[in-house]
């Protein structure tokens, strides 16, 4: 038996599992959702599909004689599938050539490591994927040159979200801005691997990536935003053996022991989706060349 308080292979096992939920959830997936401004984190179950919502309508003639009825104007709410929410399952594995090579623990520690990133650029790639589509009832604007086209979306989330305090997130190519600034210092953070900018020009946050199209850009309220999730607690966490955090955003296995290939494994399990709320409320914007006019580029549903 080890002496009581000696460290074991089963206590490396789950410092490696706590750290990777850690890393991912505390120190990457925490702050994107305070840089998004989430503030509904909604469980969801295997298969059930999400929406989005987007709102139409006519207004009435509201030149009434004095005495008549007012008409109606009617604003009809869409709700719109964007797909079903799914389970994402990653395995990977540690031969035993590999652990004579280097040792278990640094073998299956390094690999995790791997895994973790590339888990998270899988999310991120979705996650602008699903930006650059097609988002029904978002609203357009032209603008020439960045400035004049991010100043264009900020008065539009002005409007569409009158009632609210309007904090706005930008998502832009970082060529556009770096054509803009030139040789302007800025101070950038990082959050899930992706650049961001606190207060830019003014107008809000803006959040960097190469995957947005260049000369394009999109913008909305912080708070659109509604991150679903399926939950790795539970049956799942107690069926294999899953480390989650606490609310159960991601979960993982790690050293499971495969005699039939003679190598050490790791399951990894999440199911995460970053959603808007409100078609309607995003812009989507594009940078022309600061000496073309867009007198005639007046914004227009879509």
């Amino acid at each position: 038996m080890a002496q009581n308080g000696a460290t074991v292979a089963d206590d490396m096992k789950k410092i490696r599992e706590v750290d990777f939920v850690r890393r991912f959830t505390h120190e990457s997936l925490k702050k994107l959702v305070e840089v998004l401004g989430v503030t509904r984190k909604i469980p969801m179950q295997e298969g059930t599909t999400m929406y989005y919502y987007t709102m139409d309508g006519t207004l009435a003639n509201g030149n009434v004689a004095e005495g008549e009825i007012i008409p109606l104007t009617e604003i009809e709410q869409h709700k719109v599938p964007v797909g079903e929410i799914s389970l994402n399952k990653w395995r990977k594995a540690v031969t035993a050539e590999a652990i004579k090579k280097s040792g278990r623990d640094t073998a299956v520690r390094e690999t995790d490591e791997k895994l973790l990133k590339l888990v998270q650029n899988g999310f991120r790639t979705d996650f602008f994927n699903y930006l650059n589509g097609t988002i029904t009832g978002a609203t357009q604007v032209v603008g020439s040159g960045l400035q004049a086209g991010l100043a264009k979306a900020w008065g539009q989330l002005q409007v569409l979200f009158e009632d609210d305090d309007v904090e706005a997130v930008y998502f832009l190519n970082p060529l556009d801005v770096a054509e803009y600034l030139e040789s302007a210092q800025i101070s950038t953070q990082t959050v899930f691997g992706m650049k961001y900018i606190e207060d830019f020009l003014g107008l809000g946050t803006v959040i960097l990536s190469a995957r947005i199209t260049k000369g394009t850009f999109l913008a909305t309220a912080k708070d659109n935003f509604i991150m679903y999730y399926l939950t790795m607690n539970g049956d799942l966490a107690d069926t294999f053996d899953l480390t989650a955090d606490e609310l159960g955003y991601i979960g993982i296995s790690s050293g499971h022991i495969n005699t039939e290939r003679a190598q050490v494994e790791s399951l990894v399990m999440d199911g995460i989706q970053f959603l808007v709320e409100y078609a309607t409320g995003v812009v989507k914007g594009t940078i022309t060349s600061s000496t073309t006019t867009d007198d005639d580029s007046e914004d227009t549903g879509a």
